[in-house]
């Protein structure tokens, strides 16, 4: 009970130290781990013990006999179900070519020049050597964005790994579980005839009750048979019972059956699809955080002791210093990524967590069939994954200012609300060279502001996505223009340090006094609010430019748009094309005759 409740405790813990410190969950799950397990043995426990010991002689502990392994299976299983339901065949289509060679090309490359290193340096048999190179295909999000969240980079960098990231987990694990079935088939003897037709049965089995589970729970849930407090449950279930159901029929075909499950229903038009990878994303945390722990305590001090020697740092400096770049470099060819973008892109390839967890369900069943190397998957691909998280979690921001990609200004701006006001300054803004993102929980304004060629996402203020999102990196403006006071105090109020380093600003709403105390001051003049905005935006949707001249003052401008019910001014615009957001802080400044007024409203001819 102590240990099952330790397990809990510390894997919570090990989330919490990654969420403090901006760092990858895996690295403290798998140090804990490794600390409880063979380093206590080794070194703190004076019988020997391990602290926390999954399996002890088969027997006893946490799991005794087969029963860590069928944990594993089954909690491995819900992992890859989570992670198919990420994989949409349009973001596919609209991610680009570059991410579109990434995993394919650049999954290719890396399975076979894996696999031959491994093979020559290892002396692994073949089989082996391109299961491990299958295993370290997968990256994944959960250790690229952690590492990437505070560096800021141009968005087409974070870009591509961000998708990159999220399209290759589920295509990784698919690789790597055909690989392994392929083996497990095999029986070590050769691939007879028999043997392929056994790996054929699991393809049909596998992906057979994947999709048909697929649309008969996405039937269940459109049709509203499942209550709606069941809906998480039933998936969760229907889940275990594609992967059970599909092992029974076919020997090793349940972890194909799942992920091809995932992706078909992540495809499907399922309306409860955001409620579904909620639910999901949440068990997988509890899921990781005990794994991790139970498979990285279970490793003995012989298996790390494999890798004690030069092969092992060969290996991983081709790894990743000859594979990753090649896949990347050849991925890129004819893209309008820079040189030095492509240098960063190929030195950040953190492997995460789905290749560990597989890696030690693979490595721990083939021993027990008898294969030999088996012993080298496990702590081999453990190697790579705590490898290229260190070294990427220490050395991507470094790395990053070498090459020349750290954005030293974050010029995006982020605007919550996208209303026909906030479409309106963001096309401009978007003309003008800046990034620009909206964000609403109204879905019909979300999708107007896609279709005018917009980034917006349907996202809460208080979400969590938003810390996530690695694409905001390059944010440094946030503008608040909703019609709620609350709504654009409350995103001021938290969002004002990560995203408004260059400045922060609210519209007011009807009745609004402003604050004298206020850092950054109101958008716009006092007496223009959201309604008289919006009202503007309505019948005058325009955003002009005028020119100044030499010494024309602040209250020169106000001065203009006194008696002016029709229009509104917005920016100061330099001649470097950089804008001055229209406040208070700008009365005691003049302006010069190569910069321009711009303003929202009735056509104005000159100041």
């Amino acid at each position: 009970m102590v240990e099952l409740a330790g397990i809990i405790i510390l894997g919570i813990l090990a989330q919490w130290v990654a969420w403090k410190f901006k760092i990858p969950a895996i690295l403290p799950l798998i140090l804990i781990g490794l600390l409880v397990g063979p380093i206590a043995a080794e070194y703190l426990s004076a019988d020997g013990s391990k602290w926390i010991e999954p399996v002890w002689n088969g027997k006893k502990g946490l799991f005794p006999g087969e029963s860590l392994y069928y944990f594993v299976s089954l909690a491995i299983s819900i992992i890859l179900f989570e992670g198919g339901l990420t994989l949409k065949r349009d973001e596919i289509k609209n991610v680009g070519p570059v991410i579109s060679k990434l995993i394919t090309l650049g999954s290719a490359i890396t399975f076979f020049g894996a696999g031959i290193i491994a093979h020559f340096v290892f002396e692994l048999g073949w089989d082996l050597s391109f299961l491990f190179s299958a295993l370290i295909i997968v990256t994944g999000p959960t250790v690229i964005t952690p590492i990437l969240r505070n560096i800021p980079l141009k968005k087409d960098v974070s870009a591509v790994l961000k998708w990159e990231g999220i399209l290759i987990d589920p295509i990784g694990a698919l690789v790597a579980v055909l690989v392994f079935e392929f083996i497990s088939v095999g029986g070590g003897g050769g691939f007879t005839k028999t043997a392929l037709i056994e790996f054929g049965k699991i393809l049909l089995f596998g992906t057979t009750f994947g999709f048909t589970f697929a649309h008969a729970l996405a039937f269940a849930i459109n049709k509203k048979f499942i209550p709606h407090y069941l809906l998480n449950v039933v998936s969760l279930s229907t889940v275990l019972l594609v992967f059970v159901e599909s092992e029974i029929f076919a020997h090793e075909s349940g972890l194909l059956a799942v992920v091809v499950m995932g992706m078909v229903l992540g495809n499907s038009k399922l309306k409860n699809i955001k409620e579904l990878l909620y639910f999901k994303e949440s068990l997988s945390v509890l899921l990781i955080s005990i794994l991790f722990i139970l498979l990285a305590a279970n490793i003995n001090m012989s298996d790390m002791m494999l890798l004690y020697n030069w092969e092992t740092v060969i290996l991983f400096a081709l790894v990743v210093f000859v594979v990753r770049p090649i896949a990347v470099l050849l991925s890129t060819t004819k893209s309008k990524l820079k040189f030095n973008e492509k240098l960063f892109i190929s030195w950040v390839g953190p492997r995460g967590i789905v290749a560990a967890g597989i890696a030690s369900l693979f490595g721990g069943k083939l021993i027990k069939q008898g294969v030999e190397g088996a012993e080298y998957i496990t702590p081999l691909v453990f190697m790579i994954v705590l490898g290229t998280v260190l070294l990427n979690a220490t050395t991507a921001r470094l790395f990053a200012k070498l090459v020349g990609v750290f954005l030293k200004n974050s010029e995006g701006v982020l605007i919550i609300g996208a209303s026909k006001l906030s479409r309106l300054i963001a096309v401009y803004l978007q003309e003008n060279d800046r990034d620009v993102v909206l964000i609403d929980t109204n879905e019909e304004n979300v999708k107007k502001s896609i279709s005018e060629g917009l980034k917006a996402l349907n996202i809460d203020i208080f979400s969590s996505e938003l810390d996530d999102d690695i694409e905001l990196n390059d944010i440094g403006y946030l503008l608040a223009l909703t019609g709620s006071s609350n709504i654009n105090t409350s995103a001021v109020t938290r969002l004002k340090k990560q995203f408004g380093e260059n400045g922060y600003f609210r519209v007011r709403t009807n009745g609004e006094v402003q604050d004298p105390n206020d850092e950054n001051g109101w958008l716009f003049p006092i007496n223009k609010d959201f309604i008289n905005l919006t009202s503007i935006t309505k019948n005058y949707p325009y955003i002009g430019e005028i020119d100044l001249e030499d010494g024309v003052g602040y209250e020169d401008i106000m001065s203009l748009f006194n008696g002016k019910n029709n229009s509104a001014p917005l920016f100061i615009k330099n001649k470097d094309g950089k804008l001055d957001v229209i406040t208070s802080q700008l009365e005691n400044k003049e302006f010069a005759h190569n910069m321009k007024l711009v303003y929202l409203g009735e056509k104005i001819e000159k100041l």
